[in-house]
């Protein structure tokens, strides 16, 4: 009998869409730096953490990885302006751009990792590379890491699970404490998203065009949205 409490890779990337889509609407419409605002930022903390996950899954599914590379860099590029705008940046990618680019950097590096045809000795100056070149991107190296992770790991949850934590801590949690204070503690709430990643059963759900591209446009459209909105209520 099927497991009833699983999760299919569909709607977990449902539930990334919906906590992004909660977040950035508090980002954009509350005022930064309220307990309200912190708190509200908690729930979209899972967001960033289930997409590294299906991004490493997808690696493992994908009949081509080069083509899967090629539609992140795309939407990287497609997003990249709706990102800046929504969040104030300018359009210089040195200053900030989306995740769609950790994501794609992180498959990359990932890929490279994972290569049989690159010698062990390359993969880590890729791996660095990637996670230098994603600096400026929302989630940055961290996305970078846990892809990694996550592919690396593939199957064993409890190690993906370590990872995660350890990774998380490191590179996020303790330096956005020290830098910015208790005014970054949401950040924590990305550990939530391990409750969800456990209900994984490796099931995709319905392969449709409609859940293909959906999670695709999704992103820069409703950075778009929430940018009108913005400048109409502004």
């Amino acid at each position: 009998m099927k497991n009833e409490l699983s999760l299919t890779a569909n709607k977990l990337k449902f539930i990334a869409a919906s906590a992004m889509l909660f977040d950035h609407a508090v980002a954009v419409l509350v005022p930064h730096g309220t307990p309200l605002g912190m708190m509200l930022r908690i729930p979209g903390r899972i967001s960033a953490p289930i997409m590294c996950f299906m991004i490493a899954e997808g690696y493992g599914k994908t009949h081509d990885v080069k083509k899967y590379i090629a539609r992140l860099l795309v939407f990287a590029a497609v997003s990249h302006v709706p990102y800046n705008l929504c969040f104030g940046y300018s359009l210089s990618p040195l200053e900030a751009t989306s995740v769609m680019w950790s994501l794609a950097l992180g498959l990359i590096a990932l890929t490279a990792v994972k290569s049989e045809d690159i010698h062990i000795y390359l993969k880590l100056p890729i791996l660095c590379l990637c996670c230098l070149l994603s600096v400026t991107a929302n989630w940055n190296y961290v996305a970078v890491l846990w892809i990694v992770m996550f592919g690396v790991f593939h199957g064993d949850f409890r190690h993906q699970a370590v990872g995660f934590c350890v990774i998380g801590a490191v590179f996020s949690l303790i330096p956005s404490f020290i830098r910015f204070g208790p005014s970054r503690l949401y950040m924590i709430g990305s550990l939530l998203a391990l409750p969800l990643l456990c209900l994984y059963r490796g099931e995709r759900g319905r392969n449709t065009g409609f859940y293909k591209w959906f999670f695709y446009l999704f992103y820069p459209l409703h950075l778009l949205i929430l940018h009108l909105i913005d400048v109409l209520v502004s």
